[in-house]
């Protein structure tokens, strides 16, 4: 797959462990991958409405863009 068509891909549900951190995300056409996949593809801008933050510890994790709304942040989404 390449960006272009990729270019309106949007995270839809989450997997979450049972510590509540996201494992794995469904994209609006059903592909599922890993958590760490998900953070490169947001990096190449695959993903839409996502951005990588870093932790304190170092470790890169996956955000919602800013918008004002909490019912998009990842933590909100439906889980599956």
């Amino acid at each position: 797959m390449n960006e272009k068509e990729n270019n309106n891909m949007r995270i839809v549900k989450v997997k979450k462990n049972s510590d509540g951190d996201i494992t794995d995300i469904m994209l609006n056409d059903g592909a599922v991958y890993s958590i760490d996949d998900a953070i490169s593809m947001a990096k190449h801008g695959t993903i839409l409405g996502v951005n990588v933050g870093q932790a304190r510890n170092g470790r890169e994790y996956l955000r919602s863009n800013p918008n004002g709304q909490e019912n998009d942040n990842l933590d909100n989404l439906p889980t599956f």
